[in-house]
């Protein structure tokens, strides 16, 4: 007997199924879309949005934060979590602000640079030597640095002239489009860190040990090297933010920047890196980024409260979350 081939019909809820199952292998797509979603929304509603001048103004807005966020990524790829990040750049704009006071403009971006990298090594110390669970270790950094660096002010607003430190805030001009140095500065960081994710042995054993610390280490990676440089990287990318924020704002102030360590890790969790470790991009994190700058900045347009805006994004952040946790369900 002779069997006649059928065809398969693809039924409207098969197609929505594979949809969902290609943006969850595509964790990109996800943060993608909503940023195209929200730029087509807030350029309907506000005629102003897609200016060049609001779009170069929405990119200056993001830099400091989305500096730190490459730091929250690293972090966070390694299943941990740094509540300290926005305290020590904010530190780090007193040092450099103070250190310019008696030496020069370069001495004192290295101090900066010392300081950050060395609060960086704490972190990762404590956590690699001690077994301390990163929350922990960043709430308790992040409480005593940002006592610290009050006391370290006495309270005070220092005013920084224009000079190196102030380098990064420094406007040209490509074609009618201007930007500033800190744009560049942020995008170079994030370029650099994802050439070392995706092309080096470095960033494999750190998506390897956020990924499973126990099947690395029997693997023969050095775990717990490998989590101490990446609080260290996370210092330097702090010293960076600094240097920007002082570009951004000439003047270092202790109360400056107070949601940054918040604002870092919704841009990262937005952008669809997992909290649980291992898996994401820096790639996404600057995406996630520029959805929360364009979402502030529309919703600031459009004439809505600073609190409602607060809202949306911490639904926002919900979603992702979620998302995140349904994809490794479907995944597992």
């Amino acid at each position: 007997m002779n069997s006649t081939p059928t065809s398969a019909v693809v039924t409207p809820g098969q197609k929505s199924r594979s949809l969902l199952e290609r943006v969850i292998r595509e964790p990109l797509l996800g943060p993608i879309g909503a940023l195209l979603l929200a730029i087509l929304i807030f350029s309907i509603i506000t005629p102003t949005f897609l200016n060049p001048n609001n779009v170069s103004l929405i990119l200056q807005q993001s830099v400091v934060v989305g500096i730190l966020a490459v730091g929250q990524t690293l972090i966070i790829l390694t299943s941990g979590i740094d509540l300290s990040i926005g305290s020590v750049a904010v530190l780090g704009t007193l040092v450099a602000a103070q250190a310019l006071g008696t030496t020069g403009p370069f001495v004192a971006l290295g101090a900066t640079l010392l300081v950050c990298m060395a609060l960086g090594a704490v972190n990762g110390g404590l956590v690699t030597v001690l077994r301390l669970p990163p929350f922990i270790v960043t709430l308790g950094t992040f409480t005593a640095i940002q006592a610290a660096t009050r006391l370290f002010a006495g309270s005070q607003t220092y005013q920084v002239p224009e000079g190196p430190l102030t380098f990064l805030g420094t406007s040209f001009r490509i074609g009618s489009f201007s930007t500033t140095y800190g744009v560049v500065a942020m995008l170079l960081v994030y370029a650099l860190v994802w050439y070392a994710l995706s092309q080096t042995a470095w960033g494999k054993h750190v998506y390897a040990v956020g990924g499973n610390m126990t099947a690395a280490k029997l693997s023969g990676i050095k775990s717990d090297r490998t989590l101490f440089s990446v609080y260290l990287v996370t210092g330097i990318i702090a010293m960076i933010a600094a240097w920007a924020a002082l570009g951004r704002i000439p003047n270092a102030d202790p109360n400056a920047y107070q949601n940054a360590n918040l604002e870092t890790i919704t841009a990262v969790v937005i952008g669809g890196t997992s909290l649980f470790g291992g898996r994401g991009s820096v790639i996404g994190t600057l995406i996630g980024t520029l959805i929360v700058g364009v979402l502030r900045n529309g919703l600031t347009q459009a004439g809505v409260d600073s609190l409602y805006q607060n809202i949306a994004t911490g639904i926002l952040v919900i979603i992702a979350v979620a998302v995140d946790q349904f994809a490794r369900r479907r995944t597992s």
